[in-house]
């Protein structure tokens, strides 16, 4: 079996979660709407990774909406003492499909009361707010209304920390005037840097950085350099990209998504995947090139 442990942990809040963890998004059907094809699978998948060690689930109530959720308390509770389970909330799903903002404070204080319920849980361990000024990346504006109000819902005792998703930096600076913020959930991976600053920041205060898309958005060329790199490791390109975040920063915690389990076992074998430093200098001027 897989020992993701060899990736170390790190600090999420007031829980020690392994730095590979699972993402649920893929749980849910097409375009992450609707049931997935094979119900029994997405189980499947949920309790090889806790069987593996996972002890950290990112997922939302805006997946299906609802199902990813439903299916995580069909295969998982009652959960497992270990087990922390992240949530985004802040958006909604049009009804062709679209990803619309939900940032009023009736629309968050509904979407948390969601997660609850679909999740079977009394409290959230951590809700992040999905910033959505731009569904395609981080945009300014002031979240102070926002984040206010999570701060409000971690008072009554409905969220136990609070993170953000798709941020810019002085958007964390003006939320953590507000509350401790334990994580941020950006876009980052070998090709696409624009985070390095932030992610050596947030090391250095003890907050999570949680890179979405390891491989996404990459060139052809760029995407050759990868396969390269990794037909000289027998590795697969996922593999690779995941180890080089594991190897970028100590607070860089992994949440790749799959709804097959022998994906899965793929995924997790990252955490036992040491890039040498020629690998690593291979890969690290892709972005340098971009």
């Amino acid at each position: 079996m897989v020992d993701i442990g060899k990736s170390g942990a790190f600090q999420l809040g007031s829980r020690q979660v392994k730095r590979l963890g699972y993402g649920a998004m893929r749980l849910a059907g097409p375009g992450v709407s609707g049931p997935p094809k094979d119900r029994d699978q997405a189980i499947a998948v949920l309790r090889a990774a806790i069987e593996a060690g996972v002890n950290h689930i990112d997922t939302s109530d805006f997946y299906g909406p609802h199902i990813t959720n439903q299916i995580i308390r069909e295969a998982l509770h009652p959960y497992p003492d270990d087990l922390t389970i992240v949530t985004k909330i802040g958006a909604t799903r049009g009804a062709e499909g679209s990803w619309d903002p939900a940032f009023s404070e009736d629309q968050l204080t509904q979407a948390v009361h969601d997660n609850l319920r679909n999740l079977q849980r009394e409290t959230m361990d951590v809700v992040n707010l999905r910033i959505m000024f731009d569904v395609h990346g981080p945009a300014e504006g002031s979240i102070e209304e926002q984040v206010t109000t999570l701060a409000e819902l971690q008072y009554q005792g409905l969220i136990r920390h609070i993170g953000l998703s798709n941020v810019t930096p002085r958007q964390i600076e003006e939320a953590r005037r507000i509350c401790d913020i334990v994580c941020v959930q950006n876009m980052y991976n070998i090709a696409h840097r624009k985070d390095d600053a932030l992610i050596d920041m947030l090391a250095g205060d003890g907050i999570a950085y949680v890179p979405f898309f390891p491989l996404g958005g990459f060139s052809p060329l760029q995407s050759a350099t990868v396969n390269d790199v990794a037909t000289q490791l027998q590795a697969t390109p996922m593999q690779v990209a995941l180890a080089w975040l594991l190897q970028r920063s100590p607070n860089i915690l992994l949440i790749p998504g799959t709804s097959s389990v022998a994906h899965l076992q793929e995924n997790l074998a990252a955490a036992e995947l040491e890039l040498p430093q020629e690998a690593v200098a291979q890969l690290d001027r892709i972005a340098a090139a971009s």
